[in-house]
């Protein structure tokens, strides 16, 4: 009996059910697999905070320092011409104005006050007395009180109009370890060179020396 010939299309077929599977795992693969084009483009990430380091480092109110952290409230008190009360939402806060030293107010027999103390005092009222503002602070003096700037609503520094206009020296003591704001020896200069304020007396007393001459050596002629 003759055999029957071979069946030559297995082969064929075969081939024909590989390509199908393989071309099957490569669409899965694809499908899997994302392309990148098709996802969606992820938000820019916010601007930084205000609490952040980055946004402390731009300096506020044209170059004066920024401070480690802010306070803004409404300035309840003024006492003298570079110490305030600001009533913040936490509570009450007493603030003494950074890089600026005015004439002082008299304590008693014991502590007498300085020619145009008040008139320092009510200078600083006029500026800031009634007024929300922000304090742009750099630490805690031994005293308690927060060491700070004064940015007024327009953008300008209380503590450098002090200073302008002749109701406060610049805070050079100790070699200027009090002094942060650079710019203001030279509105102190202005003041003196204009006779402006305390520079319409002649040789006014510094109120660190002041402090020291009078207040502990006795010595206030």
């Amino acid at each position: 009996m003759r055999s029957k010939p071979p069946f030559r299309g297995g082969s064929k077929l075969t081939a024909l059910i590989v390509a199908l599977i393989l071309a099957a795992a490569g669409a899965i693969v694809n499908w899997l697999q994302p392309s990148g084009r098709d996802e969606p483009r992820q938000p820019d990430r916010p601007a930084a905070s205000e609490s952040s380091p980055s946004a402390r480092s731009k300096a506020p109110s044209g170059g004066v320092p920024p401070g480690s952290y802010t306070l803004t409230g409404t300035i309840v008190n003024v006492a003298d011409g570079d110490t305030v009360t600001l009533r913040a939402p936490d509570g009450q806060r007493r603030i003494r104005m950074d890089s600026i030293d005015a004439p002082e107010e008299g304590h008693g027999d014991a502590q007498p006050g300085q020619p145009d103390a008040e008139a320092a005092r009510k200078h600083l009222a006029g500026l800031v007395a009634g007024k929300t503002i922000t304090a742009q602070c750099y630490e805690q003096d031994q005293y308690g009180r927060d060491v700070c700037a004064l940015i007024l609503d327009d953008g300008r520094s209380a503590n450098r109009l002090q200073v302008e206009a002749g109701y406060a020296w610049a805070y050079t003591a100790r070699k200027g370890d009090y002094l942060r704001d650079k710019a203001m020896p030279d509105l102190q200069r202005q003041a003196k060179a204009a006779g402006r304020g305390l520079w319409a007396r002649p040789d006014p007393t510094q109120p660190w020396k002041w402090r020291y001459d009078c207040w502990r050596q006795r010595q206030c002629g």
